[in-house]
């Protein structure tokens, strides 16, 4: 499947991508409605599910919790391309389900609104626009377990017996 990208910047914070405004809200279906609304407030009208963000160097620093991926999952995003990520989002990010590669050189190539295809099991990314490709280190297969699963929660209950 091919999917449109967002391109931020570097240093995104937990606070930039949802609001402390919004954190006594727990539905992600509500959430996604005020992603970004501080620094891109177009995005949160405009992203589709399976939509791409492409971000810069520490990507969700702040805060540690989960309503900042909790509203990128909300509104469709299954995959962040960054240069880095900070470690407590990178990680909530993959217990959610959402795929937090790290690939510099794909970020600095690559342009908002390419079309982008990614191989998680290979460590591909294909960007039909450019038709440029860029490798980066897959997951461990406990972690494509989770992706795939839609996080850890999901592979955690799909492995409990009936």
């Amino acid at each position: 499947m091919t999917s449109r990208c967002w391109k931020l910047g570097d240093n995104v914070s937990t606070d930039e991508i949802i609001s402390t405004r919004c954190l006594t809200l727990t539905d992600k279906d509500e959430l996604k409605r005020h992603i970004f609304k501080n620094i891109r407030p177009e995005i949160a009208d405009k992203v589709q599910p399976g939509d791409i963000l492409i971000a810069g160097e520490n990507m969700g620093y702040g805060s540690s919790r989960e309503h900042a991926p909790l509203a990128l999952l909300g509104a469709g995003i299954k995959v962040i391309v960054a240069c880095s990520f900070a470690r407590l989002f990178f990680r909530n990010c993959i217990n959610l389900g959402i795929a937090a590669i790290t690939a510099p050189e794909a970020v600095r190539d690559i342009c908002e609104g390419d079309a982008l295809k990614v191989d998680l099991q290979r460590g591909i990314i294909f960007n039909g626009t450019q038709r440029k490709q860029y490798r980066f280190n897959t997951f461990p297969d406990y972690i494509q377990k989770y992706l795939l699963k839609g996080g850890l929660i999901n592979a955690i209950n799909d492995e409990r017996p009936e």
